[in-house]
């Protein structure tokens, strides 16, 4: 992210502008040319393009309606519940860093939208709502050069009808338009008019709705973290409950191996939609919600839990107590009497370490049909946590703390949902 000064520019008591950032630099030599200095407060400086005439001309560029700073999500709820009202014809413009949004208003309409953010360009909302897979994406984008649009090209290889093709335009106007009301820190503008031919499709949807449907959106979205805190959780159905009788194309599509982001994918219906069924399934008790699957899986999962084991041992044998500790954490694997089984074959060995691919296939056995994966981190953390808590009896409370730092990262990954 950018530093303010980054965008400072100074002026003289000449009155000329001198940028100080480069990021102001590299705006003003992007604006070279005659511009006008409108009125303005004291703190603000407004200056629009008319060339060396002066006068304000249709080719100088678009006539600016309302123009502010964005300081804080939500903010721009209020200027698009003008827009819909005012029934004006126009753009709004929305720059936040490097991301620039653009909405296009008619009649109090929402007929259109751009976007620079790769996660709301079309084909990436075709993926996320189970249009098109990733080989599908990967292949129209690898097409859709010399100025082809990536529909055109999804219609020509036929992965697309039209009448698909034109919802998920329609979707991703809704994206663009909620991801707006979003932004925390940035400039907008709403500038008269527009040409019809940047529009890829005409739509109509009510501004005022859009506004409501995207406030509904943000109030929930602040309840639904607390129980499902991003698409990468993976949604696991409750044992011993009958189907529920809302929401049961989702609860039938989970599977407990599949993510939020995947399940909006394999439903057709996006993530937000999918979280917010989720969310109604996790408060019926239909659902319990585990944290993101680790990448590599269970192998993974046992190569933390050595890096954890390893630099307890190190310190215990440096110490001369890795006997001490070694005896305590075999005390308590027995007496857990589950990790006989998960250990068999798997050591560990002198040095404390675990065989990965033993225990993982050993964690098939233990899990007995339930996940194997969320079942060996909660059992790998228990494990660990005791061997941390027997090399603070052995070595002492500082010694615990200095371990306890450097194996952090790996706790985290092992750690489950509380």
């Amino acid at each position: 992210m950018k530093e303010g000064r980054d965008e400072l520019v100074r002026i003289d008591g000449r009155g000329e502008a001198h940028p100080i950032g480069a990021i102001a630099g590299q705006r003003m030599r992007a604006r070279a040319g005659a511009y006008r200095v409108l009125p303005s407060p004291k703190h603000v400086v407004f200056m629009r393009y008319t060339g060396e005439d002066g006068r304000r001309d249709a080719e100088d560029g678009a006539i600016v309606r309302i123009a502010g700073e964005v300081t804080a999500p939500g903010a721009l709820c209020d200027v698009l519940a003008l827009l819909g009202q005012t029934g004006w014809r126009g753009e709004l413009l929305v720059e936040n860093d490097d991301r620039v949004r653009s909405v296009f208003f008619e009649n109090g309409n929402v007929v259109g939208a751009h976007t620079n953010v790769e996660d709301e360009r079309l084909g990436s909302v075709l993926y996320r709502y189970g249009a098109l897979d990733a080989a599908q994406r990967d292949q129209i984008l690898t097409q859709a050069t010399s100025g082809r649009r990536f529909g055109e090209v999804a219609l020509d290889l036929g992965l697309l009808t039209r009448e698909a093709l034109y919802a998920h335009i329609s979707k991703q106007i809704e994206e663009i338009v909620f991801a707006t009301l979003t932004v925390a820190d940035g400039t907008f503008f709403f500038l008269d008019g527009f040409d019809p031919a940047r529009l890829v499709s005409q739509h109509t949807l009510g501004a005022n709705a859009l506004l409501m449907d995207g406030v509904t959106r943000m109030d929930e979205l602040r309840f639904f973290k607390l129980k499902i805190p991003s698409g990468a959780h993976v949604p696991v159905r409750a044992p011993g409950r009958a189907a529920p009788e809302d929401h049961l194309e989702v609860y039938e599509a989970v599977d407990g191996t599949q993510s939020v982001e995947e399940l909006g994918r394999a439903t057709g219906r996006g993530e937000f939609a999918t979280t917010r069924a989720l969310y109604a399934l996790v408060q019926s008790h239909h659902v319990v919600v585990h944290p993101p699957r680790v990448s590599g899986g269970p192998t993974a999962l046992v190569g933390a839990a050595n890096g954890v084991l390893l630099d307890i041992f190190r310190a215990a044998t440096d110490a001369g107590k890795a006997d001490e500790v070694r005896d305590s954490l075999a005390s308590f694997a027995v007496g857990a009497g589950v990790y006989d089984i998960l250990f068999r074959g798997a050591g560990p060995d002198a040095s404390g370490a675990l065989d990965p691919g033993r225990v993982a296939q050993n964690a098939v056995l233990v899990a007995a049909g339930a996940d194997p994966q969320n079942m060996l981190k909660q059992l790998l953390h228990e494990y660990v946590s005791f061997a941390l808590f027997s090399a603070g009896a052995a070595l002492g409370s500082d010694a615990e703390t200095a371990i306890a730092e450097r194996v952090g990262p790996n706790l985290s990954t092992l750690r489950p949902q509380g």
